[in-house]
């Protein structure tokens, strides 16, 4: 199976070595010290049982690879517009894409029902170019339940976790999710088929939505957010309103916010992707992680002033540093 990782940073990287090692065909595109740490020493994964390197073919022209059967979406949602524009050379009519992002896609309202259905959503696809470049109908959403870190270039650590929920994009999953997740899963990956991909979506979404924009905010780890009394009831509240939301686009969430935010403190001092961005001074994902929740809430008929303020607060303060 040819294989192409577009994207081999944290995500990508350690996708990219588990489906080398089992013996797909990977290459990837990348740029700059990543392209040549890659093409000098393969790519490479640090994890319990050591480094391992394998050689993958690398470039930072989507031309030079070829038709793919599979294509790994794992970039920031700030470069997805770029990246559509690129990603042309690699898809063939059979090409499956598969998307491993963190938020709100652009492809996400065409899975849901009824009047929701197939809504353009200008906050993650402004004027929908994204949508245009990449056929939803060879669209798969993926949510990655793993963390992982960059520690130098080309070289991925993976620290824990090795979930990965595989769906379709616009439709429900069938025989093609299932082969893909069987391949996943002799890769080493703990990989399951949903039967609907925007419902896993939503739920990731729903700690998220709150613990990456204030822990970018403020600098604090989540174990500290949560256990301030009056930061924790901001977020709760948030996390009512998207509960709300996705309960009238068919796609309920069956906890209470306290019930995520004891999951999240089981966790420990976790530092948000969001706050590490900040830190290295690279652009945020606000628009995919809270603005298209507030977008949706408008859609659905769902009230935000709480996820309206945290958009503000957010978006000001990553303006302010220029990652905005």
């Amino acid at each position: 199976m040819k294989v192409c990782i577009y994207g081999a940073g944290a995500i990508g990287g350690w996708i990219g070595v588990k489906l080398a090692q089992a013996e797909c065909e990977v290459s990837v595109v990348a740029r700059g010290a990543a392209l040549a740490a890659i093409r000098q020493n393969g790519l490479r994964l640090v994890d319990a049982d050591g480094t391992q390197s394998v050689a993958v073919k690398a470039s930072d022209v989507p031309a030079e690879l070829g038709v793919q059967d599979l294509v790994v979406v794992a970039v920031k949602a700030p470069a997805m517009q770029s990246v559509a524009a690129q990603l042309g050379p690699l898809v063939g009519p059979h090409t499956l894409i598969m998307t491993a992002m963190n938020g709100v896609p652009w492809w996400f309202c065409a899975g849901l029902t009824g009047a929701f259905a197939n809504t353009p959503l200008e906050s993650v696809d402004p004027g929908g170019r994204i949508a245009a470049a990449i056929p939803v109908q060879q669209t798969l959403g993926c949510v990655v339940h793993a963390s992982c870190r960059i520690e130098a270039p080309g070289v991925i650590r993976h620290n824990m976790g090795a979930g990965l929920i595989v769906g379709e994009a616009a439709s429900e999953s069938g025989e093609r999710v299932d082969t893909l997740v069987t391949l996943l899963r002799r890769a080493g990956f703990d990989a399951s088929a949903s039967p609907r991909i925007q419902r896993d979506v939503w739920y990731k979404l729903w700690g998220n939505l709150t613990m990456n924009p204030i822990s970018a905010i403020t600098g604090a780890t989540t174990d500290r957010i949560l256990q301030d009394e009056l930061a924790r009831g901001f977020a709760t509240q948030v996390m009512i309103e998207a509960k709300e939301i996705g309960t009238r686009l068919g796609i309920p969430i069956g906890q209470e916010p306290e019930d995520r935010h004891a999951t999240t403190l089981r966790l420990g001092a976790m530092k948000t992707s969001m706050l590490q961005d900040v830190e290295a001074r690279k652009p945020v994902e606000l628009d995919a992680l809270v603005g298209a929740v507030c977008e949706l809430g408008k859609v659905a008929g769902v009230p935000t002033p709480f996820t309206n303020a945290l958009l503000g607060l957010a978006r000001l303060h990553a303006q302010t540093l220029g990652l905005y």
